[in-house]
């Protein structure tokens, strides 16, 4: 089955983006912002979703 290596990629980014932002917090122990928070849960949500839809044909 082919894949749209363009979604592959960016949901992998968003992924590792979002991934990084709440495990440095962890790690750090400091307080995470709100805003920083959502965006960081939005980067890994639609990180998902890219890399979910990359396949050719595939729907939610």
């Amino acid at each position: 089955m082919a894949t749209d290596t363009r979604k592959l990629v960016l949901g992998a980014i968003a992924l590792a983006v979002g991934s990084v932002l709440i495990f440095a917090v962890g790690i750090l122990n400091t307080p995470l912002p709100g805003p920083t928070s959502a965006v960081a849960a939005l980067a890994i949500a639609a990180g998902a979703l890219l890399v979910g839809l990359s396949e050719v044909g595939a729907g939610v």
